[in-house]
């Protein structure tokens, strides 16, 4: 199960659930797909909502080997989710608000409901 307190979160993709978390590594590999120079710029980024489909693939698919998945930027393309584009827009923004100890956490249940 996920621990948001460690920055995890829990999503439903392919219909199966998988846990993602952004560790150190992933969110420099972040910060280099994306071509900003630090976590101030990665976090106002995706604030600011200036984030494309393939940004959100690239959150997703580090989330994802942040928890220990071996899934592609191509893999990742390629998933369903519930709830189409928003969906993925929801899972991007509750692994943020869970990276980065935000308050408007979107509830895992809401989100991805099993």
């Amino acid at each position: 199960m996920a621990n948001r307190h460690r920055g995890e979160v829990s999503a439903l993709l392919n219909g199966e659930r998988y846990e993602l978390c952004l560790t150190l590594g992933a969110l420099a590999e972040l910060e280099e797909h994306l071509g900003v120079r630090d976590l101030v710029q990665l976090a106002a980024r995706f604030e600011l909502g200036h984030v494309s489909a393939r940004d959100l693939i690239a959150i997703i698919a580090c989330g994802l080997r942040g928890a220990g998945h071996d899934f592609t930027h191509d893999d990742v393309g390629r998933m369903k989710v519930q709830g189409g584009l928003e969906g993925y827009a929801k899972i991007a923004g509750d692994l943020f608000a869970a990276t980065f100890g935000g308050d408007d956490q979107i509830g895992e249940s809401q989100q991805n409901p099993t």
